[in-house]
């Protein structure tokens, strides 16, 4: 269950649905319904949470720091130690810096096509600076299941110490003031009460936040319909192509056979009248032969013809006068 838990909330968020279903039918077809049962519980991620996911699952070390570095600034804080608050809160903006770019690192080498979108690194870099103030959040977002993006509204979880300034006048052991401590304004005033307009406050930011994630979700949907519409036009389009080319191609290669054909009944054709030419050329090769017999013979006929008047003409001239 957890390698299932871990594939699901490792990969992209789009996928989720369709890689959950298909893991409940899986577990149904192999008679287990509880894990079925337990598999359609998981919920789908929104992206700045699977963001933060990536980090917990394929970087654990550096949610581990993060831990560390929120316990080293709620001590900072309970001990009122303001140059060493302050010295963590610049290392606390730097780490969280490099966690929200390692984030983005992790999430465009699982999807590469990430590279020409806009990330919400805000929500990440929110989720991450809850992670240092609310070990609760910390506890989540080292599970690698968060299913959504986390805020801090600058509460701590230590009531605020009653204190009071200590002057020559007056002996240390003194009533407390209400003097503040030394406090990162970037993480809020930990020790604050948590007074009812704060919680006002509270509610608001989290339902404006809750706001701006659903419409960026919505847009994020729209843009994903309208794609999809765009695609499903391109489909249609190249299918028409598809079967006109297919046509043509047919077309193409019945003209091919056709001419083929009449390649073949030309050749057929050729073949025939070289036979017949063979034919007349022995017929005009008798007939010149009989045509040199026939002048031999007539001129045979015509010297004979000259002999016979010659002789004529000679006992003619013989007889007497």
């Amino acid at each position: 269950m957890d390698e299932l838990a871990r594939r699901l909330y490792e990969a992209p968020p789009d996928g989720f649905v369709a890689a959950r279903s298909a893991a409940v039918a899986d577990a149904k077809k192999s008679g287990d319904p509880q894990a079925a049962k337990q598999i359609a519980a998981l919920r789908k991620p929104t992206v700045a949470a699977w963001l933060v996911n990536l980090l917990a699952l394929r970087r654990p070390e550096l949610i581990d720091e993060l831990v560390e570095l929120a316990t080293a600034l709620r001590d900072a804080q309970r001990g009122l130690r303001g140059d060493e608050l302050r010295e963590l809160s610049v290392q606390r903006r730097q780490v969280v810096s490099s966690l929200v770019a390692e984030a983005q690192k992790l999430a465009v080498a699982s999807d590469p096509a990430l590279k020409r979108v806009k990330l919400p690194t805000g929500e990440v870099e929110a989720t991450l600076t809850a992670a240092l103030a609310e070990p609760e959040i910390a506890s989540q977002v080292r599970s690698g299941r968060l299913v959504k993006a986390a805020t801090y509204a600058g509460f701590g979880e230590v009531p605020r110490p009653r204190l009071r300034l200590v002057t020559d006048a007056e002996p240390a052991s003194a009533e407390p003031s209400s003097a503040k401590p030394d406090v990162d304004p970037a993480l809020g005033d930990w020790s604050a009460p948590v007074s009812k307009l704060d919680e006002r406050r509270h509610r608001a930011e989290e339902k404006a936040l809750d706001d701006r994630r659903r419409r960026a979700e919505e847009k994020a949907r729209a843009e994903r319909e309208a794609r999809r519409r765009e695609l499903k036009r391109e489909l249609t389009q190249a299918r028409r192509a598809e079967e006109k080319a297919t046509a043509a191609l047919e077309q193409a290669r019945g003209a091919e056979s056709d001419a083929g054909h009449s390649i073949d009944e030309i050749e057929e054709q050729i073949a025939e009248l070289e036979r017949q030419r063979i034919v007349a050329q022995a017929e005009l090769s008798r007939r010149k032969l009989a045509r040199r017999s026939a002048e031999r013979d007539a001129s045979a006929a015509r010297r004979r013809t000259g002999d016979v008047e010659a002789a004529i003409e000679d006992l003619d001239a013989d007889e007497p006068v």
